[in-house]
């Protein structure tokens, strides 16, 4: 016979578990939202999916009235924030609408005037970056932003600090101080100093944030390539190689080997052009395809101004090759000149030197750099 255990007596029960208990229960999610004002509000106002809307209302449950929240809106109208501005920056951080804007956001907003973020340039900062006014003003925004001002010197205006809080705001603000102190020293050893180092960090504000460890690795690359410290192209390679991944830099190095180009023809290209590593795999393969297999350019002499790649095809490569294989048809080349050294000309000394000055055949010129006559000047019969 199956014998039952009983149910326990749950008076007597300890007050202990009981309480335990009651701690789980309520702490389980609730499925019914308690404050239908502010959800409906971020629904209304903000464009907010209705999910995140009950959840963030949830989160924010003590609020009893939409007092705060219009307070805000209305300080953010009157330093010039349009509703789109306040729209974003608040789907990015629903925080902002509870900020005391005496206490909290005034103060903040003030120290970015002063700053010189204004008009529609602190609109774009604030809407795309709310995330700032998160932090206190006296221990982050205040001490993280004077380090920046002192490794930018003479930025006027503060106009690469401007343009580094909208890259890297979170990652600067939220970041330890002496990681920044150290990066800063690190590239000063490196020799990227004065209106280098400033360039650099405007350029590429994570590698202030970057653990000093990945940053000496990439000084080691470098320095395996050729490139050190003292090298002008030091600055470009660092730039370069921080923005990829090793698998992406392979993959392109793998490319250039399915043209016959080796490795060391690649480490000499680098050296030469470090940020030919940034151009897209399909437009690195298209210049690949067009000078060595089209027009039949020497390997060595792709090699030697691997710029060539970096070019675009559409609106530089290809008009000047027409007006290059115009004049070599009709020999008005008459001193040895090839077609890469035409590239790196702006197109004001372009037109200059290679159709206005050919006066009896400038117009013909003109309309094969414009591509509205190609007659015997089309590629295929290159």
């Amino acid at each position: 016979m199956l014998k039952f255990t009983s149910f326990p007596n749950f008076r007597n029960i300890q007050s202990s578990t009981i309480k335990s208990l009651s701690s789980f229960f309520s702490s389980l999610p609730k499925t019914q939202n308690s404050n239908c004002v502010f959800q409906n509000y971020l629904i209304e106002f903000f464009n907010f999916p209705e999910s995140r809307a009950l959840a963030v209302s949830n989160r924010y449950a003590y609020v009893e009235s939409l007092e705060k929240p219009q307070n805000v809106c209305q300080y953010f109208r009157t330093i010039g924030l349009s509703d789109a501005h306040i729209q974003t920056a608040v789907r990015v951080v629903p925080q902002v609408l509870l900020m005391d804007v005496e206490k909290t956001l005034k103060p903040k907003i003030e120290f970015f005037q002063r700053l010189g973020v204004a008009g529609s340039d602190l609109g774009e900062l604030i809407s795309k970056r709310s995330f700032l006014l998160t932090y206190s003003l006296e221990k982050k925004l205040i001490p993280r932003i004077e380090i920046l001002q002192q490794v930018l010197g003479d930025d006027k205006n503060n106009k690469y600090l401007i343009r580094i809080l909208r890259r890297c705001g979170w990652n600067l603000i939220n970041g330890e101080k002496s990681r920044l102190l150290n990066n800063v020293e690190l590239f000063k050893r490196c020799g990227i100093v004065g209106s280098r180092l400033s360039l650099l960090v405007s350029n590429k504000p994570r590698l202030l944030v970057m653990p000093e460890f990945q940053i000496k690795k990439l000084v080691s690359q470098l320095s395996d390539m050729g490139i050190s410290g003292d090298s002008r192209m030091f600055y470009h390679g660092l730039y370069a190689l921080s923005g990829l991944s090793e698998e992406t830099s392979e993959r392109k190095m793998e490319l250039l080997k399915s043209y016959g180009i080796s490795r060391d023809e690649f480490i000499e290209m680098f050296r030469k052009a470090p940020m030919l590593l940034l151009v897209s795999k399909k437009k690195l393969q298209s210049g690949l395809e067009f000078f060595l297999k089209e027009i039949e350019l020497e390997k060595a002499a792709l090699c030697s101004r691997p710029v060539c790649l970096m070019y675009s095809m559409e609106n530089r490569v290809i008009p000047r090759y027409r007006v290059f294989k115009l004049l070599m048809s009709r020999g008005l080349l008459k001193k040895q000149c090839t077609f890469p050294q035409l590239l790196p000309l702006t197109e004001e000394k372009f037109l200059q030197r290679f159709v206005l000055m050919f006066r009896d055949d400038a117009e013909e010129l003109f309309l094969a750099f414009k591509g509205q006559s190609l007659g015997s000047l089309s590629l295929s019969s290159s």
